[in-house]
């Protein structure tokens, strides 16, 4: 007999009813789903969440009694329970965000771009003020739009960047530029000074892998300087930061509390719960939770964090090695390089290398938008680097982006 136009008879089960081939194509579609993400990137992420919730557990008495006040106090475990709450909504963000197809994960990160840069246009106007920078906005729960942006910058900028292939006297370039001074320009407002880095950080690689001319390497080297030596002139703020970090500080400045804590447990911690150093240092459970990584688990399992984060890194570049599509090339290095440089970053104020940026560590560190927008991100990146393991590529075609990329030069 016959099937009905709508029906796949491949899925067709005689006598079966409509729930039961729903709940098979619910159970393929997993199945597919499994076998085409990147298994090993996924496990190194949840590892990395899973030692995030460890750190928060042993940060969160510090930071809960530092921030108790006579008619508040807060619960020692209070940031652990809140942190487990937000895990919880990022895996859920992270799952459905894998499992879009290429073609879904780049329009809905576009759209997902061009709705943060509204918020951050709105943020200066409507946006709540927390430790003298205005960087929220209130909608029953509290946003950082310049989170959210991370991930969905990096898909707009390969999106834009892949137009190349279609007409090459398109000026990608200048409209990437273009965009990353709005970005920069809506950071500075509220001021975020180290998320304009990170996202110029970002835009860099891009135009890098995608074959940016010596000029203008040299020419965004030159703005650098400029820029950083602007905000080092009107930027107060930061020119604290700066000369503190350049004069060597005090023993009550941030960095340094936090780089005596880092080394106070040793090469193994003095175990969960048992730090002291910790119950002095400011943001325990967020922008110096590496610190207390080491003081109550030891360094070595700060290098093992270092180890997990050089893996994913690593991981998705070997993931694209042999990856034909420029977006996907251009895209998942956009995404990883911002995940990457953020931990890179906190990592380096921890050990003092790095002026203090008020950055978190990624899938580490407490924090709302933050582990949201962290859990995004690698979900997207799961979705743009899918690939269908049965499918053999021809072994005489060029292989990897280095024949895409040549159409640049």
């Amino acid at each position: 007999m016959a099937s009905l136009p709508h029906e796949d008879p491949a899925r067709y089960v005689p006598g079966s009813r409509g729930g039961a081939k729903q709940r098979k194509t619910r159970r393929t579609d997993w199945i597919v789903w499994w076998r085409e993400i990147d298994r090993v990137l996924l496990v190194l992420v949840l590892a990395l969440m899973a030692l995030g919730t460890l750190a928060v557990a042993a940060a969160s008495p510090a930071s809960a009694r530092r921030l108790s006040t006579a008619k508040v106090k807060l619960d020692d475990l209070h940031f652990f329970v809140q942190h487990i709450r937000w895990q919880l909504l990022g895996l859920v963000a992270m799952l459905g965000a894998s499992r879009l197809n290429r073609e879904m994960a780049r329009r809905c990160g576009i759209v997902l771009g061009v709705a943060m840069m509204v918020g951050l246009m709105l943020v200066p106007i409507v946006g709540t003020s927390v430790n003298g920078a205005k960087r929220w906005l209130n909608l029953g729960i509290s946003l950082q739009p310049s989170e959210f942006l991370k991930p969905a910058f990096a898909i707009t900028l390969a999106w834009v960047i892949s137009w190349k292939l279609r007409d090459p006297r398109m000026p990608v370039m200048l409209i990437c530029t273009g965009i990353m001074g709005l970005v920069g320009a809506l950071l500075m407002l509220q001021p975020d000074f180290g998320s304009a880095v990170l996202f110029g950080a970002v835009w860099f690689v891009m135009m890098l892998i995608a074959g940016l001319p010596v000029r203008w390497v040299l020419g965004v080297i030159g703005g650098g300087v400029a820029l950083l030596g602007a905000a080092y002139a009107f930027y107060e703020n930061g020119r604290h930061r700066i000369d503190a970090f350049l004069g060597g500080g005090t023993a009550f400045d941030q960095v340094d509390l936090a780089r005596h804590t880092l080394v106070a447990g040793g090469w193994t911690g003095s175990g969960l719960w048992l730090g002291t150093k910790k119950l002095g240092l400011p943001e325990a459970h967020t922008d110096y939770i590496f610190s207390v990584i080491g003081e109550e688990f030891g360094l070595l399992m700060c290098a093992l964090v270092v180890v997990l984060y050089f893996a994913v890194v690593a991981r998705v570049l070997l993931r694209l090695w042999d990856e034909e599509d420029l977006f996907t090339v251009l895209a998942a290095s956009g995404l990883v390089a911002q995940l990457g440089g953020q931990a890179f970053i906190n990592i380096l104020v921890n050990l003092q290398l790095f002026p203090s940026k008020g950055m978190t560590l990624p899938l580490i560190s407490y924090g709302g938008s933050s582990t949201l927008a962290l859990c995004l991100n690698v979900g997207f990146l799961l979705a743009i680097t899918r690939r269908n393991p049965y499918l053999k590529r021809d072994p005489f075609a060029p292989k990897g982006h280095p024949a895409i990329l040549s159409l640049f030069k």
